[in-house]
């Protein structure tokens, strides 16, 4: 692993990554790595059920699904405590507050909003959506979950 993080088994999802040491905030403390693949081969890997794929840009994505490649196993979190920053190519995990030791070490997928009910969350998080989307689709998707609201699941939840 490296000095920052270690995995283990997650109450959000299968493993998951954990602070190893305090993780000051804005600390790049793992870079998503793999092979860079086109588009085209990105799609068949999705396919194909490989949910370890990192877009880059318009032409390449990051298919992380290898060895060499533990930020894999960082979970999604409606209330992340860490971001993906892109620089070139490259894709960090860094620290958006002070992280503690042992804790869950959590980013925002950024899902595009189609196909959102293909993607539910488990991360527990008081603010969780229920699905997996980019902040920029959740208002949409909360207006969407009240459009399929029951009055009487409206009213409980007043």
């Amino acid at each position: 692993m490296n000095e920052w993080v270690e995995l283990r088994t997650s109450g959000i999802h299968g493993r998951g990554g954990f602070a190893r040491a305090p993780i000051p905030s804005g600390t790049r403390f793992i870079e998503y790595v793999g092979r860079r693949v086109s588009k085209a081969e990105s799609a068949a890997l999705c396919t194909e059920g490989n949910p370890f794929i990192f877009t880059i840009n318009d032409e390449w994505d990051i298919d992380g699904d290898v060895p060499s490649n533990p930020a894999r196993f960082l979970n999604h979190s409606c209330s992340p405590n860490c971001e993906a920053q892109q620089e070139d190519d490259r894709i960090f995990l860094v620290a958006l507050r002070d992280l503690g030791p042992d804790e869950e070490l959590t980013f925002n997928y950024g899902y595009d909003i189609s196909e959102w009910r293909d993607y539910p969350c488990a991360c527990g998080a008081p603010d969780c959506l229920g699905y997996i989307v980019a902040e920029e689709f959740q208002e949409q998707v909360r207006l969407e979950l009240a459009k399929d609201a029951t009055p009487t699941e409206v009213a409980t939840e007043l």
